[in-house]
């Protein structure tokens, strides 16, 4: 009974506008930060040791309920609305190279982004405007909830997008992706259960950091493209952004330690370029700096 009450009320907020949603997540933000000392601690905590003074950080404070309200639509909106209405391009010419050349050397393209604006998005509006040419399999952990599991996994089963759990499994699902010159996404900045990481600078301050990310293109030999999804103000939709990285990643031997750790530190500072492009969209009281959670299988790659 609970579970289907849940799933109307879902389905009914997933055909308000955006605008509705995003102005009753601002609220719903605030009302969290206030009530909540250890989220109010952790996120001031965060976005100081990025060096952001308090204008830089607040509006992170609406834009964490708003990612929360907007969930509904994006997963379950009418299948006739495409997320590409609401969608703007910057970089696309980056991706539509990449892709050429993921086509060309039969190699994929690994999508990085940080828990940073709309990031759910991304994946949509690749699939609609790329899956045909090249899908796309991304990375998610599966909800401890079966009403929600069972609810997200139905949403995001969308043509040319397919899901890939953070297990071993959905490493080798990535693996063989890549292999065959398609696309895959992950969110680096997200805590790997222990044995899949190793600790890395993020901001100043060490953060158990996947190493999956760069094991991916090293050992497929498969492009790396940073994207950045930004909520626009007012319901106005979103604007997405493909960059190169920065930064190579150091010669050396993909199964060293130390090498690992250097990689994984390239990779967190990609993350924080592209944070700090929109530091109000990122979720600064996401607990990054946490122990890893129960241990997993070692990956073999």
């Amino acid at each position: 009974m609970f579970e289907s009450l849940s799933s109307l009320f879902l389905r009914w907020m997933s055909r308000r506008s955006l605008r509705s949603l995003h102005a009753s997540g601002s609220v719903i933000g605030w009302l969290t930060y206030w009530l909540s000392p250890s989220y109010r601690r952790r996120l001031g905590e965060h976005a100081t040791l990025a060096g952001l003074a308090p204008a830089a950080w607040r509006p992170a404070i609406a834009s964490a309920g708003e990612m929360v309200m907007e969930l509904p639509y994006l997963w379950l909106r009418d299948a006739a609305t495409p997320i590409s209405r609401s969608v703007t391009w910057r970089g696309a010419e980056l991706v539509d190279a990449a892709l050429d050349e993921a086509a060309a050397r039969q190699r994929g393209i690994v999508f990085l982004t940080p828990h940073l604006g709309a990031f759910e998005v991304i994946a949509q509006a690749y699939a609609e405007r790329y899956g045909a040419r090249s899908p796309f399999t991304v990375l998610y952990r599966p909800s401890r909830q079966r009403a929600l599991r069972k609810l997200v996994d139905q949403s995001r089963a969308r043509p040319g997008l397919a899901t890939a759990p953070a297990s071993l499994a959905g490493v080798r699902q990535m693996m063989r992706a890549l292999r065959r010159g398609e696309a895959v996404g992950l969110l680096p900045d997200q805590v790997p259960p222990d044995g899949m990481g190793v600790w890395a600078p993020y901001f100043g301050k060490p953060a158990y950091t996947m190493t999956l990310a760069a094991r991916l293109a090293q050992q497929t030999g498969a492009r790396i493209v940073l994207m950045r999804c930004e909520r626009l103000p007012r319901g106005q939709g979103f604007m997405i952004e493909a960059t190169n990285m920065v930064e190579s990643f150091p010669e050396g031997v993909a199964s060293d330690e130390a090498h690992q750790v250097e990689c994984a530190a390239v990779i967190n500072r990609e993350m924080e370029r592209l944070v700090l492009r929109s530091p109000g969209q990122y979720l600064w009281a996401y607990n990054r700096y946490k122990s890893p959670r129960e241990p997993a299988s070692p990956l073999d790659l």
